[in-house]
C-alpha cells in the first residue's frame, strides 16, 4: 500500500497552554481533519526558527499547509504604521518566531518547489514574503468595505467573492462565485509580484491568489485563500475539493529537479528586512 503524502502544517503558539501553562503550540483539529478526508497524513511543523531543520522538515513532506492565527509583525510590511492601527495588531506571544519559522518555510517550498496551500493568515504572510502590504486593519483603514470580521459566523458563509475563470481556484471549485466565511480583520492590499488576485469580495478585498500564469507551471501547487474552508468542508463539495486537489497534488508532485528554473522565477525578497 502507497503511504498517504506527508502534509506539514504549520501551528499557532499560545501564550498559555493546557498542561503547564507554558508556551505551547496549537492546531485546530479542522485543518488535521480536512487533509486526513482528503488522503493526507498531517505532520506539525517543529516551533523553530533553524533554518537547517525547517529545510529538512519541508524536504521530507510532501506538502507545506499554513494555518491562520496571530497577527504578522507590522515591522515586516509597514513600518510607518499609525500609533492608532499598531494598537489593534494582535501579534504572535512568542517575539516573532513564528513569523520568522513561516518565512523560512516559504523560501524552502520555492527553493525545493513542494505544492503549498496557506489559509488566512499564512495567505497574508506568503503576500509579504514577496514585498507585499496589508491592510492592517481593514474597519479603520478601509471603512468602505464589508464587515470582515463576522466571528459570530465562523462556519457559515457571509458574502460572496468573484472567482476569476481559468483560475487554479476556479478550476478546483469550479465556480466563479463562491461564498465564504469571513473572520479576519487584516487582508493583503494588493498582490505582491509573482502573484495574482483570483479572488475578490465585492468590495474589492483580495480573496485568493496564485502565481501569475507565466509562472504557475514552476510550482506543482500553490494556492492562497484569506477565507476559511477547513471550517467549511460541510458546507459544499467546492470546499472540500480544495484540500482534496492540494492532498492530490501532493502526492504526484515531480522532484525539485525536474523542473526547469525560468529566468524570472520568483524568491521571496523579505529576508533582508527580517535578517534572517
Amino acid at each position: 500500500m502507497k503511504r498517504p503524502p506527508l502534509i506539514l502544517i504549520t501551528p499557532s503558539v499560545e501564550l498559555r497552554g493546557v498542561e503547564f501553562s507554558d508556551l505551547s503550540v496549537s492546531l485546530s483539529l479542522r485543518y488535521v481533519n480536512a487533509i486526513l478526508a482528503a488522503g493526507g497524513l498531517p505532520i506539525i511543523a517543529p516551533a523553530t526558527t533553524d533554518r537547517a531543520l525547517l529545510a529538512e522538515s519541508v524536504r521530507h513532506a510532501d506538502g507545506v499547509l499554513f494555518t491562520g492565527g496571530d497577527d504578522i509583525n507590522p515591522n515586516l510590511y509597514d513600518a510607518k504604521l499609525p500609533r492608532a492601527i499598531l494598537k489593534t495588531v494582535k501579534q504572535t506571544p512568542d517575539k516573532g518566531q513564528r513569523d520568522a519559522a513561516e518565512l523560512i518555510l516559504i523560501a524552502e517550498i520555492f527553493r525545493q518547489r513542494k505544492p503549498m496551500l496557506a489559509i488566512c493568515r499564512g495567505h497574508q504572510l506568503l503576500n509579504v514574503a514577496f514585498g507585499g502590504k496589508l491592510i492592517a486593519d481593514i474597519a479603520k483603514q478601509s471603512p468602505g468595505f464589508l464587515n470582515h470580521r463576522r466571528m459570530d459566523r465562523a462556519f457559515d458563509l457571509v458574502h460572496d467573492t468573484e472567482v476569476v475563470p481559468g483560475s487554479l481556484l476556479a478550476k478546483i471549485t469550479r465556480k466563479h462565485r463562491l461564498g465564504v466565511n469571513s473572520t479576519h480583520h487584516q487582508a493583503i492590499a494588493e498582490p505582491a509580484d509573482p502573484f495574482v488576485a483570483t479572488a475578490r469580495s465585492c468590495d474589492g478585498l483580495v480573496e485568493a491568489i496564485e502565481l501569475r500564469p507565466d509562472l504557475a507551471a514552476q510550482m506543482p501547487f500553490l494556492l492562497g485563500v484569506q477565507f476559511h474552508p477547513e471550517r467549511l468542508v460541510q458546507k459544499g463539495a467546492c470546499y472540500r475539493a480544495i484540500f482534496r486537489s492540494f492532498v492530490l497534488a501532493c502526492q504526484t508532485a515531480p522532484p525539485a529537479k525536474k523542473f526547469k528554473r525560468a529566468n524570472n522565477f520568483p524568491k521571496p525578497a523579505i529576508f533582508s528586512k527580517a535578517n534572517l
